[in-house]
């Protein structure tokens, strides 16, 4: 199952960038014998401002036709990694080829995208910056990886 990740805005060069590579390596070198994978990133820019409405114009051509869409929202279920990794590999074993996870902008996801997601993840009630969230996301794909091939990575 190729996961991809849809955001708004672009991450440059810095610690945040190079946290997010090294989860995105160890997540493909990890989840490619699971059939989890590859990790693609599809950034999306709003150069004229118009809001959320046209983030959400971006994000949806981003989207992969017939991929499960998880919107990452504060609104969304909190889930251990172990349900986490569960739910991934729920959807690889339905036979899902895509699943895409979204990250709005500044102002979050538009509500009819966020309406149309499959599901909706959040890390929590607090808000992060979305950098950040790219980063703990990755992390998580990893960790979900891990979990679901018995490594010793996650520990309760």
């Amino acid at each position: 199952m190729k996961v991809h990740i849809c955001a708004v805005g672009r991450m440059r060069a810095g610690p945040e960038k190079t946290l997010f590579d090294d989860y995105h390596k160890r997540f493909e070198r990890t989840g490619r014998g699971l059939g989890l994978g590859p990790l693609s990133v599809l950034e999306v820019e709003d150069k004229k401002n118009l809001g959320m409405g046209a983030e959400a114009a971006l994000l949806d051509r981003a989207i992969p036709k017939g991929s499960v869409i998880c919107a990452m929202d504060e609104r969304g279920t909190v889930m251990s990694s172990p349900k986490f990794a569960d739910k991934l590999g729920g959807w690889r074993d339905a036979g899902r080829a895509d699943l895409t996870f979204i990250i709005g902008g500044a102002d979050g996801i538009d509500p009819s995208l966020r309406a149309r997601a499959d599901f909706k993840l959040s890390f929590g009630s607090m808000v992060w910056p979305h950098m950040l969230a790219r980063v703990m996301l990755a992390e998580q794909l990893y960790r979900a990886a891990s979990i679901l091939s018995g490594s010793p990575y996650h520990r309760v």
